[in-house]
């Protein structure tokens, strides 16, 4: 619980983003209404079904001045608004939230939407797929490499917040369960908005020599974040959760340290994801000169790290995990500590997915 060692963590099977897309992977996505005009600008809804649930994106995008486009949490206008409804909304629905949704704090919702976000696009990315796409061609990897994103968020409500459901009336769905799954879900959605707004525009401009955005650079795309302000108080003011999601992870740790014997499935596994890993490693790029030095740091400590693997490491060993941890602690810096416990959990569904 060291404010170095929590700086340290890196994504593993437990975090949010990961446990949400292991939940929903297999709901049926659709995108039901379209409604964009040459600029983009209009009405789109997305939504994810299973059984006989559904959750729907309502998405409005508008045209707004350069001088208008803020970051900051007390601006008034935003490229595009959205709304994530409990279900699949009705013509008068999304007619009551195109009247409060692109006005957000002014605005009021109802407790049939959950979650609540506004967004600016990254006028630089955003402009030039658009171009690149309309003139025949992919866009340059390299520009989009920096960025990472077409659209970054400079919110996202929920909770009760501006008239959303409150959370008891949905704390029990099943689905749900895990931590800030609707506001993933949220955020998910709004990412496809933005391939599908690109797409479209590129087409307008000249449909017959456009093309769509390819699905590889895509993947590599996610959606930016100006603001975390509300996430230094949330967790200030809830210890009780901070604890259950360090304990969950303590936890998962304990048991994979705790396995006598280790397979050489579950081994191998782990060495893999180790060495596709360190490709990602090198696209991590930070203007933080701290930051540059925790990189540095880590990639030096995997080559270490990687030695001892193929020197002192062998699956005859009893507690072979907790081998590798006990010397990770003793030989290497917290980074890449944190980065191993990361990469220890991978092989372990069944460990993992009862904590999520």
């Amino acid at each position: 619980m060291k404010l170095s060692r929590l700086g340290s963590f890196h994504q593993s099977k437990l975090s949010f983003l990961r446990s949400f897309i292991r939940e929903f992977k297999d709901w049926n996505y659709k995108r039901n209404i379209f409604d964009l005009d040459k600029n983009g600008y209009g009405t789109a809804v997305y939504s994810l079904q299973k059984n006989q649930k559904n959750y729907s994106l309502v998405c409005f995008a508008q045209h707004i001045n350069p001088d208008e486009r803020s970051d900051r949490v007390i601006a008034t206008k935003w490229d595009a608004a959205f709304v994530l409804h409990d279900g699949i909304p009705t013509k008068e629905d999304i007619d009551r939230l195109r009247d409060n949704v692109p006005r957000q704090e002014i605005g009021r919702v109802s407790y049939k939407e959950l979650t609540l976000s506004r967004a600016n696009k990254s006028v630089r990315a955003f402009d030039h797929v658009v171009d690149s796409l309309s003139l025949g061609k992919q866009p340059d990897i390299n520009l989009l490499s920096k960025v990472g994103y077409l659209y970054r968020t400079t919110a996202v409500y929920g909770s009760g917040k501006f008239g959303l459901a409150d959370r008891f009336r949905i704390k029990d769905r099943k689905e749900i369960n895990g931590p800030f799954r609707l506001e993933m879900m949220l955020v998910y959605l709004v990412r496809q908005f933005t391939f599908d707004q690109v797409n479209h525009i590129a087409k307008s401009k000249n449909s017959k020599k456009a093309i769509m955005l390819d699905e590889n650079i895509a993947r590599n795309l996610g959606i930016g974040n100006s603001t975390g302000l509300g996430m230094a108080p949330f967790i200030i003011n809830h210890p009780t959760l901070l604890h259950n999601w360090i304990y969950c992870r303590e936890k998962a740790l304990k048991e994979i340290r705790s396995i006598e014997e280790v397979n050489t499935e579950d081994f191998k596994f782990f060495k893999d994801c180790l060495t596709k890993s360190k490709t990602c490693i090198d696209t991590w790029l930070t203007d933080s000169q701290y930051q540059i030095d925790k990189i540095n740091s880590l990639k030096s400590d995997i080559s270490k790290f990687t030695q001892y693997l193929k020197k002192d490491c062998s699956l005859k060993i009893k507690y072979l995990w907790n081998n590798i941890y006990v010397w990770a602690e003793e030989n290497l810096g917290e980074e890449c500590i944190e980065y191993i416990v990361s990469m220890m959990m991978e092989p372990y569904d069944k460990i993992i997915n009862p904590l999520e």
